[in-house]
């Protein structure tokens, strides 16, 4: 028994349309992560402009020598295939650079749902919009750290 298939018509796949923010306005979101806070925002991207993300007025690539830290700042931008539609500009401050790059990803997220509220469930399923909650807890008088305690000795 053979069995026919039809070859589907190809659709002349054009490029995504991204929702336009508007000339000299941006769209602001927030990140937090153990002490990290970053301060994201998205601009258009202006003609002939490359893809960018600045970190404290220096380029991502610079900022996070880690190539693993630099995935994860673009990553809700390659999510939603939009590398070359916006310029984005990040202040960040205090935490560690791991830290910092999460808190990035969590603002870039942020903003992007602002954005265009379809990408929430793009952004929410990759876990992009999840703040995690995990602290470094407080050392404890009388301890030595949070929880750890002077050593007994009997004699």
């Amino acid at each position: 028994m053979e069995i026919k298939t039809e070859e589907l018509p190809k659709e002349e796949i054009s490029e995504i349309e991204f929702p336009r923010i508007g000339n000299g306005r941006y769209i602001e979101g927030v990140g937090r992560r153990k002490r990290s806070v970053a301060r994201v925002r998205i601009w258009d991207q202006e003609d002939g402009e490359e893809f960018n993300i600045f970190v404290n007025n220096k380029n991502y690539l610079d900022y996070f020598k880690n190539i693993e830290l630099q995935k994860i700042v673009e990553a809700p931008l390659k999510k939603i295939k939009a590398q070359k539609a916006y310029r984005v500009t990040c202040q960040v401050k205090s935490g560690g650079i791991r830290g910092q790059a999460e808190a990035i990803r969590l603002g870039l997220s942020r903003a992007l749902v602002l954005l265009n509220h379809e990408w929430r469930s793009i952004l929410k399923s990759a876990g992009f919009l999840t703040r995690d909650p995990r602290e470094v807890e407080r050392k404890k008088y009388g301890k030595r750290k949070a929880r750890k305690e002077e050593q007994w000795q009997k004699r």
